[in-house]
């Protein structure tokens, strides 16, 4: 399975704080947006990921996450030109994706559950179809609204309902097989121009394929695109890890998963020493070191 990021908003929702920067490259508490969801694409084992982009903003990824080599992953970038909604991600990453399935991740989106592998693994597994998750919210309206049956099955799914049927909605997280890419490229743009995700959510509906995890308690699902939600992200996240664990550490989430060794851990900890986040990857090369014997 591959993996693929749509990082390519312009935050206007954000201006002026994302005309100099763009909003994936925003600081939530002490790292990067971006890192969030990479490391959800990393906690599913996938370590070849795309990441779409705005124009002119290539190298501003470059310079943060370079070819994701240094933590044992293929990353590439690729440019949205126009943006033209979520699932035109996969007319953008067609030849990226190739013959395989895809996990796509929205850029903006935080997730945080202490076990949140077994529920990524649990979804990746799925060989047909697509399978998402629903998300309880008090105020389902400006998100896509999915309507359970008495056993618990999906049966509708709207985008942005006056009068929503569930409070449940489909966060930025989807898997799917490679039905994907011809899905998208029969997708009708919807009446704000745009290739909805809900429309291929929708059609695996129809096609009896689409799976619907509800997420249980003890899950924090955070959409980081207003100020206010930056800022309540950050304050989450900083008493989270006054626990001692850190939330969207990418290098943790590689060592985990067997992509990086205590040696990779232990340059990138000592390169940024000077920091928390760098002090935070040097216990945990101290505490994943093998006990010497006397």
């Amino acid at each position: 399975m591959k993996g693929i990021i749509l990082a390519a908003g312009k935050g206007t929702r954000l201006y002026p704080m994302t005309k100099p920067v763009c909003k994936p490259l925003l600081p939530v508490y002490d790292k990067p947006l971006l890192y969030y969801p990479l490391t959800v694409l990393i906690q599913a084992g996938i370590r070849e990921i795309l990441i779409i982009v705005p124009p002119g903003e290539e190298e501003a990824f470059t310079s943060l996450l370079g070819d994701g080599g240094e933590i044992g992953l293929h990353i590439e970038y690729k440019v949205q030109e126009v943006p033209r909604g979520i699932a035109d991600a996969f007319l953008v990453g067609k030849e990226f994706i190739g013959d395989d399935s895809v996990c796509l991740l929205l850029g903006d989106n935080i997730f945080y559950c202490p076990y949140f592998e077994e529920i990524l693994k649990s979804a990746q597994e799925q060989k047909e179809g697509a399978a998402v998750f629903g998300y309880w919210v008090q105020d389902p309206r400006p998100f896509g609204v999915v309507e359970f049956d008495k056993r618990g099955k999906a049966i509708s799914i709207e985008e942005k309902p006056a009068q929503p049927k569930s409070n449940y909605i489909i966060p930025g997280l989807y898997f799917y097989d490679n039905q994907v890419v011809e899905i998208a490229e029969n997708l009708i743009p919807s009446a704000r121009g745009e290739l909805e995700i809900t429309d291929v959510n929708l059609e695996y509906l129809k096609r009896g394929q689409l799976r619907v995890i509800p997420f249980e308690k003890g899950l924090t699902w955070m959409d980081a695109g207003t100020a206010d939600s930056l800022l309540e992200a950050a304050e989450i996240i900083k008493a989270l890890q006054k626990s001692g664990q850190y939330i969207g550490c990418i290098e943790e989430a590689a060592l985990k998963e067997g992509f990086v060794g205590l040696e990779q851990i232990r340059k990138r900890g000592e390169a940024l020493s000077m920091t928390k986040y760098g002090q935070y990857l040097l216990t945990l090369k101290r505490k994943n070191e093998p006990k010497s014997e006397d």
